[in-house]
């Protein structure tokens, strides 16, 4: 039997990470947002027990170096509309792990692997907002555009868009099939 996701807190958590990123969003310090999530993976790395009592942390320390797939998209709408969380053999085949996280996300599976998968969950929310009021795993989704033009210049530089002198910075490279 699969879990549910427990969505209160799921959008409690996405709420607190939303917050926390727009405040460190800010044009005239392009890395502050950058710097903060390091220094989240920085404390959660050095005392994991923070996750007992700020979970809103996790979230932080992966943002912007959580990939999912293109073909994963499809199913992540569909977990989190049905409320099922996937197993952990579904889970680790829909998301890709920046180098640079991955020794907070195995002490984290470690501790928790549910607590992993709900701080993607979150992460995948961010970006893919489900439509409002649709809970239903039958449901044709589409992305809501409304809240998606605001930041995407802001975003780009931190999720590995185009740098201001036009050429890529490869970050694709960054992302490794990660084997639990």
């Amino acid at each position: 039997m699969q879990n549910k996701w427990d969505q209160a807190r799921l959008k409690a958590l996405q709420s607190d990470a939303s917050e926390n990123i727009e405040s460190y969003r800010d044009q005239d310090d392009p890395k502050g947002l950058e710097q903060f999530t390091d220094q989240m993976k920085a404390l959660l790395l050095a005392d994991m027990s923070m996750l007992e009592f700020m979970p809103e942390y996790l979230p932080l320390a992966l943002y912007g170096r959580v990939q999912f797939p293109a073909k994963a998209k499809s199913q992540w709408n569909k977990w989190l509309a049905s409320g099922e969380q996937p197993s952990w053999d579904e889970f680790k085949v829909s998301v890709g792990f920046n180098n640079a996280v991955l020794p907070l996300v195995k002490a984290v599976r470690a501790q928790s692997e549910d607590q992993l998968m709900e701080a993607c969950a979150v992460l995948f929310l961010l970006d893919n907002p489900l439509p409002r009021g649709s809970h239903r795993a039958d449901d044709d989704y589409e992305l809501r555009d409304e809240e998606e033009e605001d930041g995407e210049d802001a975003d780009a530089d931190y999720h590995g868009g185009s740098d201001r002198y036009g050429d890529d910075d490869g970050d694709q490279d960054m992302y490794d099939e990660v084997r639990f």
